[in-house]
């Protein structure tokens, strides 16, 4: 050390090289401002002394918690699932710094592995805890999968809109730092034989399906995916050495650690059919809730215009009526209308919000990774998770404008 102050003395500073810029055609990515050299020291005062500062004590979780619940939400059908352990590596929420870290834009999720906790820490700039991070303010990018797209840069432009910033649909720096992704991880979740005894083959007839007593999930994947709002392969990425098909009790797995928005009424509702999205918004005006959307196949049938909630309802059932898909030959075929009972797998999916026009509706569906970008029969379709958190904010008379 004493040799070291003699040569800065002697000869001046060392110089500092200036970090490689990141790269520009990354989504996420918002230029580093040059390194500063570091302030001389005082000639007649030595280096301040370092410190070892004691780690804070981890802050214990709770099962609503690690799902995305809130503390005393109503019953979720994700409730009844058991999620019994949790593994987080103890970082504190500090406010995030304004410079990302370079090379973290994305994360090699082969080298997570459930117990090694020190891994889990999302970088601000990785696009997994952007994703995390929004979804914990009522914005959506779907399914939740790292990477970069359409639904995302959405998702940013409506969060961007909320706080009211540059809306850039980018990641940029002021987005970050009113964000605050810094402090989200991942958490582990235990399959149980309870979630076992929940597994059931779906029938592909409509016939079958109105014969069973609940379209349920059908595979421990689906499952855990749609419990943590994630695309199936992203959960397959972040458990690589785990065999889906041969999956028992007491494996852990690696999910998203959600945290659940606050829930606030919707004073209205705005579907926008070019751009695929469905917004609610408070008696203010406020942005509130942003969701990916998919919409009806046959421009005819999409009604523009101002509607109203009707009613709504948990895990609805739905009628099959063969006049509604005459490019179904079974349905050709089928004279009556069927009863198909409700489950995740249900073609409305977990949740029925029902408008004043005959047939028309706001749902779920049994395949969220699709939604935004697959279309309907003319209804409005969401993920499961988000059609039923939209089921909790509204209610009858609650105005729905569709714009083109």
């Amino acid at each position: 050390m004493g040799s070291w102050w003699w040569w800065v003395r002697t000869h001046g500073k060392p110089a500092i090289a200036s970090p490689a810029p990141i790269p520009s055609n990354n989504p996420v990515a918002v230029p580093l401002p040059a390194r500063p050299l570091p302030l001389p020291l005082a000639a007649n005062r030595p280096p301040p002394a370092i410190t070892n500062r004691p780690r804070p004590a981890p802050v214990p979780v709770s099962v609503g918690a690690r799902i995305g619940l809130a503390s005393n939400p109503p019953a979720f059908r994700s409730q009844s699932i058991a999620a019994t352990t949790t593994n987080t590596i103890n970082v504190p929420v500090a406010r995030m710094s304004s410079v990302p870290i370079p090379g973290s834009e994305s994360t090699n999720l082969s080298n997570l592995a459930p117990g090694d906790s020190t891994r889990w820490f999302l970088p601000a700039t990785n696009r997994l805890a952007i994703q995390i991070a929004l979804a914990a303010q009522g914005i959506s990018c779907g399914s939740i999968d790292g990477l970069a797209g359409g639904q995302t840069e959405a998702a940013l432009r409506a969060f961007q809109s909320q706080q009211g910033l540059e809306v850039t649909g980018r990641a940029d720096t002021a987005t970050l730092n009113r964000l605050q992704p810094a402090g989200l991880r991942l958490t582990t979740r235990q399959i149980t034989e309870a979630d076992l005894t929940r597994l059931h083959p779906v029938p592909t007839t409509w016939v079958g399906k109105s014969q069973a007593t609940r379209l349920e999930f059908e595979t421990l994947l689906e499952l855990v995916a749609e419990e943590a709002q994630s695309h199936p392969r992203l959960i397959r990425q972040l458990n690589s050495s785990v065999d889906f098909d041969r999956i028992r009790a007491g494996t852990v797995l690696t999910v998203p650690r959600l945290e659940a928005p606050a829930l606030r009424h919707a004073a209205s509702i705005r579907i926008n059919l070019s751009q695929r999205w469905l917004r609610a918004y408070d008696d203010r005006g406020t942005l509130r809730l942003h969701f990916p959307c998919s919409i009806g196949r046959i421009a005819e049938k999409r009604p523009v215009g101002t509607l109203q909630v009707l009613v709504t309802v948990k895990d609805p059932n739905y009628t099959f009526d063969p006049a509604v898909f005459p490019e179904s030959a079974e349905a050709r075929e089928i004279r009556t209308k069927l009863i198909v009972p409700a489950g995740p797998n249900n073609p409305v999916g977990v949740a029925w919000i029902g408008l004043n026009r005959p047939g028309f509706g706001i749902h779920g569906t049994p395949s969220p990774e699709q939604v935004g970008r697959t279309e309907s029969h003319g209804c409005f379709r969401l993920a499961n998770w988000n059609a039923e958190l939209l089921r909790r904010c509204t209610g009858p008379g609650t105005p729905v404008i569709v714009e083109p």
